[in-house]
């Protein structure tokens, strides 16, 4: 039994199989070729953090493999009472085929998979986002083929989602060039075990010069609203527009895990442009999914 709790957890060769298998799934759907491989298959999804995308893509995604989901809030379970998570999981466990959790703290998901009977999926916690980026890399090779070698800039928070795609370049091979404000990047910890494949920059036009794919998050990430207005003076300079992004290549990719807000972090020039492939990331969460449930419940599947 595997658990998939942040990118690291699987090697390329396991990636690259779910990008064979994401690329088979979401070629069937998008001809009405039914794929039911996960019949009778339960989904439990817990949600401490609100979602939009990973709500939807988690459970469209186990209906359309045959399966069905449960949703738990933590307000609405003894969760919110003070329910230890290890007990939830050993009872949780029991009940369904497989767990996916979005919370704040890592360690949460951690506790939970430390006692969990079936596979548990992160769908985000303050230190990871392995989903998205899983859909994030598909999307880019879908576009430009593979992410080996190239360079890719980060704009913005150092938040879950630049550490995701820091073991994304060791993973992939690829260069990543992270623009943050003071204050706001990186521990050390993570850019020495990610030495040689990163780059840290102050100034963010640095960051993109040359870069195959641009990528940014929300200046305040859930958790954080209390240092809003601290942060949107602190990231003053680091909106992706139509000016940040003329130092890339000309062919380069615009990124965002959304939800954006327009006029801070990315202009509404960049976000609705032909280099923008924001809404093809959104909907490859569902494809990219569907083939890690796959792997999680079934091992490699070959048809």
């Amino acid at each position: 039994m595997k658990h998939f709790l942040q990118l690291a957890d699987f090697d390329r060769a396991e990636i690259e199989h779910l990008f064979e298998r994401t690329r088979l799934i979401k070629d069937r759907f998008k001809n009405y070729v039914a794929y039911q491989p996960l019949a009778d298959r339960m989904l439990a999804m817990v949600f401490e953090k609100s979602s939009t995308r990973t709500r939807v893509s988690f459970e469209a995604g186990i209906f359309q493999l045959g399966g069905a989901s449960i949703v738990l809030n933590m307000g609405e379970t003894q969760l919110g009472r003070g329910e230890p998570i290890e007990d939830v999981a050993r009872v949780v466990s029991r009940m369904v085929d497989i767990v996916m959790i979005r919370t704040f703290e890592h360690s949460n998901i951690e506790r939970f998979a430390s006692q969990s009977r079936v596979p548990v999926i992160n769908g985000l916690t303050n230190d990871y986002h392995p989903c998205q980026v899983l859909a994030d890399i598909y999307t880019y090779a879908e576009h430009r083929g593979a992410i080996e070698g190239k360079v890719v800039a980060w704009v913005g928070d150092g938040n879950n989602m630049c550490n995701t795609w820091i073991q994304a370049a060791r993973i992939f091979g690829f260069r990543l060039n992270i623009a943050t404000p003071a204050g706001y990047g990186i521990d050390s910890a993570r850019a020495a075990a990610a030495a040689g494949h990163i780059e840290i920059f102050a100034d963010p036009m640095k960051a993109v010069e040359g870069a195959h794919l641009v990528n940014t998050d929300v200046w305040t990430s859930m958790g954080f609203e209390a240092e809003a207005a601290a942060r949107e003076e602190a990231f003053r300079g680091f909106t992706v527009d139509r000016r940040l992004m003329s130092a890339a290549r000309a062919d380069a990719l615009f990124m965002h895990c959304l939800p954006a807000h327009r006029g801070e972090e990315v202009s509404a020039e960049v976000l609705e442009s032909p280099q923008s492939v924001v809404w093809e990331e959104a909907e490859n969460r569902l494809h990219v999914q569907k083939a890690l449930m796959e792997y999680l419940l079934l091992g490699r599947v070959e048809t």
